[in-house]
C-alpha cells in the first residue's frame, strides 16, 4: 500500500512563492515532483534520493525551486520562488517502483505511484 498526498498549492501573483509538501506512506527511497500545465504534457520538476538527499531538477526549476526532505518523517517539500504564469499547473508528488534507479526513472517520467495533485496558479 502506497499513499501520497500533496498540499500547499494555491494562487499567487508573479514573483511570489509557494511551498508544497508531500506526505507519503510507507517509506520510500526516491521521491519526485512533476507538473502538468494546461495543454501541455506532464514534465518532471525535481527528484530526490531520500537516504542521502541528492537531488536532480529541470532547467526551469534551477535556482527557483528546491526539493528537500521535509521536517516531518516521510515528507518531501518543494519550495518555489519567483513564480511566473508559466509555472501554472497541477503539481504531483510521485514515487517509482523500488527496483529502478531514481534519477533515471525521473528523467523518463517512469514513476508509477502518484498523488492526487495540487493546483498552482500564478497570475
Amino acid at each position: 500500500h502506497v499513499q501520497l498526498v500533496e498540499s500547499g498549492g494555491g494562487s499567487v501573483q508573479a514573483g511570489g512563492s509557494l511551498r508544497l509538501t508531500c506526505e507519503y506512506n510507507p517509506s520510500r527511497y526516491c521521491m519526485g515532483w512533476f507538473r502538468q500545465a494546461p495543454g501541455k504534457q506532464r514534465e518532471g520538476v525535481a527528484g530526490i534520493l531520500i537516504g542521502n538527499g541528492n537531488t536532480v531538477s529541470a532547467d526551469f526549476a534551477k535556482y527557483r525551486f528546491t526539493i528537500s526532505r521535509g521536517n516531518a518523517k516521510n515528507t518531501v517539500d518543494l519550495q518555489m520562488n519567483n513564480l511566473t504564469p508559466e509555472d501554472t499547473g497541477v503539481y504531483y508528488c510521485a514515487a517509482p517502483r523500488p527496483s529502478v534507479f531514481c534519477f533515471n526513472a525521473w528523467r523518463k517520467g517512469n514513476f508509477d505511484c502518484w498523488g492526487q495533485g495540487t493546483q498552482v496558479t500564478v497570475s
